[in-house]
């Protein structure tokens, strides 16, 4: 479904809405021009269906583009189900492995369903790219690769990296922010959003819409989402995400285990609370509200109540067992090695072992993968149902 009626907010309220966590804004008087014309704008993001499940570093553009939803603009949800067969190769020092056409329709269906956690279904025009990419590839193509350069593909600082090292450069992934910069055209884009490892493409886009005569869309991104751990971004294979299809427990647990100087930028990214407020709040209230927001979004306020009663309980109250061991730690060691020394496991083997059969649990929540812990903090162990053990490292 589409919307007709204009925004009714003022254009310092809503430059503050598109301005506020991005990483880059391109465009504030053209932001002007647009919204002069008196209608919502199309406010365009895609997603390549690479994997079954979405975390919270996703939801930071989708959180976005809510926002900007909230205002009255059209939010355009595309699937890319042509160009995951391609792969983007943005940030990558290596091609991406293919995938099967099961895999990308399989996950399609998935990446629709989580974003509608965050995206108002009945107000979003969710498109897949096959619907145009085919006929582009066809027709389309070589008019438009007449007006670019082997430069102005190669500038790009990941396809210089890879040509430095000899990597492998497939012609195309060479061609994919060619693709996506058509989905601009196809949609007749106002605005495109994108995490900032994408603003090579979302400027590509630009280039396009210009050389088809059409006006040239805002390009806004947002921050990469630094994972749980402090250090990495947030992703499956690091072992430092947040899934939205965490249950509430173990989304609660995982974002109390943030640092308190994370927990600003998660408070940025992925709420539209007031930060001066949170500021004045001591660390630990200001997360647990944290937590209870994000977990209240994807799960429900209910569910989000009792994670966060139950975290209380067993945490904050230190309901583990009086005899739990304590332990101080340096910064740096994995959770294997931390389970090793508290004497729960014999080898780092044994102590990975329990940590893939779901026998670990960090503050609550279930860790599936060997993580290393945040540089500081105090953090309770659970091997198993009865071993506790309260670690602090620094």
């Amino acid at each position: 479904m589409t919307s007709s009626n204009p925004p009714q907010t003022g254009f310092e309220a809503q430059l503050g809405v598109f301005k506020r966590g991005a990483a880059t804004f391109l465009g504030p008087e053209e932001l002007k021009a647009k919204l002069a014309l008196g209608r919502p704008l199309r406010i365009k993001l895609g997603v390549d269906p690479t994997s079954p499940e979405l975390h919270l570093g996703h939801s930071v553009v989708l959180t976005k583009l809510r926002a900007l939803q909230d205002l009255g603009h059209q939010a355009v949800l595309i699937i890319g189900d042509f160009t995951a067969r391609i792969g983007d190769p943005s940030g990558r020092d290596s091609t991406r492995p293919p995938l099967s056409q099961e895999q990308i329709a399989k996950n399609a269906e998935t990446y629709g369903e989580q974003a509608f956690k965050i995206l108002i279904r009945d107000k979003t025009e969710l498109r897949r790219n096959s619907e145009w990419l085919g006929d582009f590839l066809k027709t389309g193509l070589l008019e438009t690769l007449k007006t670019l350069t082997a430069q102005q593909i190669l500038a790009r600082e990941d396809f210089k990296e890879r040509l430095k090292t000899n990597a492998p450069l497939t012609l195309l992934e060479m061609l994919y922010p060619v693709f996506q910069a058509y989905d601009s055209i196809a949609v007749k884009a106002d605005v495109e959003l994108g995490g900032n490892d994408q603003l090579t493409n979302l400027l590509m886009g630009r280039r396009l819409m210009e050389g088809a005569g059409l006006k040239p869309q805002l390009v806004l991104t947002t921050p990469l989402l630094v994972g749980t751990d402090g250090v990495q971004k947030m992703s499956k294979s690091y072992g430092n995400m947040v899934a939205l299809t965490d249950v509430p427990e173990e989304m609660f647990g995982k974002i109390m285990r943030v640092s308190d100087d994370l927990m600003m930028a998660y408070y940025e990214a992925l709420t539209d609370a007031p930060l001066e407020p949170v500021r004045k709040l001591h660390p630990l209230e200001a997360k647990k509200g944290l937590a209870e927001t994000i977990v209240a979004r994807y799960h429900g306020p209910d569910a989000a109540k009792a994670a966060r009663e139950r975290f209380e309980r067993v945490f904050s109250e230190r309901k583990a067992p009086e005899d739990a061991a304590k332990m101080a730690v340096p910064p740096g060691l994995s959770l294997s090695e931390i389970i090793v020394r508290a004497g729960a496991a014999k080898s780092k083997n044994e102590a990975r072992r329990l940590i893939t059969q779901d026998a670990v649990r960090l503050d609550g929540a279930k860790v599936s993968q060997d993580v290393p812990l945040a540089e500081r903090g105090s953090f309770l162990v659970q091997v198993g149902r009865r071993r506790f053990v309260r670690v602090d490292v620094g």
